[in-house]
């Protein structure tokens, strides 16, 4: 039977990480148990643990505190992955990293592929390439799963804020010019799961749900999702709503080499939304 350790086990995607591995028994440990930030901690858990995988859905992801906390954006999506690859890799353990569209430069025009050059404009999307690097650079066992536009019941994200105001009676303005493809958590972590499971050669593949849209587009989806009215939400540009990290215009991630690893392709991202709020509706509305 497979030991599995998850990282980051409170967070959201570490909520559908254990719900995934429930019947397997994980070692489900949060930033009390192991803190990714601190090398003598992930030593003692590994040590304790003796995983066959590590699943990290640990990460620093305060995407706009990152432009002026340097230091612990690299802390936790750099030099932490880097100390908990190397720790697995000494362990005989396979680590599957999860990272994100923010290393590309966020100007295609189609879907991005493992391969395509990267080039991130802000600095969590830096920290997290210097992260895949290192995961990399320690084990040709260990993989490196990009995803993008994640949600779930288990945390603060943009599906849970748009049906939070739906329920509140707001008729929000939402960005119409930045494409993405929208990844349940759920999907993601059985996905990381089969990953682990398999018999893949290590190194990038990107995984979310399949096909395209924009905020605007998938905020119409959540609120037609809670019985409110799509048409209460309005579009603007993303020039209305400045921050300080520029977000991506297009953070589409292709599938083809997921499928041609032989796993379980993707659904439509429309799919997987519906599915989300009969999974965990209470979880997304808040309740």
């Amino acid at each position: 039977m497979t030991r599995w350790l998850i990282t980051g086990a409170n967070g959201m995607l570490g909520t559908a990480l254990r719900a995934v591995l429930a019947g397997q028994e994980p070692v489900a440990l949060g930033r009390a148990e192991l803190d990714v930030t601190d090398a003598a901690s992930i030593e003692r858990a590994i040590s304790a643990h003796r995983p066959d995988v590590v699943l990290n859905a640990a990460a620093y992801t305060a995407v706009d505190a990152a432009e002026s906390e340097h230091a612990a954006a690299y802390a936790g999506n750099a030099e932490g992955p880097a100390a908990l690859a190397a720790a697995c890799a000494a362990a005989g353990a396979r680590l599957v990293h999860v990272s994100t569209d923010y290393v590309f430069a966020g100007d295609a025009t189609a879907p991005y592929e493992p391969g395509d050059p990267t080039g991130p404009r802000t600095v969590y999307g830096a920290s997290k390439l210097a992260g895949e690097q290192a995961v990399l650079a320690a084990s040709p066992r260990h993989h490196v799963v990009r995803t993008a536009w994640l949600y779930g019941g288990g945390g603060a994200n943009f599906v849970s804020t748009m049906a939070r105001l739906a329920r509140e009676g707001r008729d929000p303005q939402v960005v119409d010019d930045q494409r993405g493809s929208p990844t349940w958590a759920g999907d993601l972590a059985a996905a990381l799961v089969e990953l682990g499971g398999a018999d893949v050669p290590g190194g990038v593949l990107h995984f979310a749900n399949g096909g395209e849209t924009t905020w605007f587009g998938l905020a119409r989806a959540v609120f037609s999702e809670v019985g409110a009215d799509p048409d209460r939400v309005g579009p603007c540009g993303t020039d209305q709503f400045p921050r300080p990290a520029p977000r991506p215009a297009y953070s589409v991630l292709g599938d083809a080499a997921w499928r041609r690893a032989g796993l379980t392709p993707p659904r439509p991202w429309r799919v997987a939304l519906t599915a989300a709020f009969v999974a965990e509706r209470d979880a997304l509305l808040g309740r």
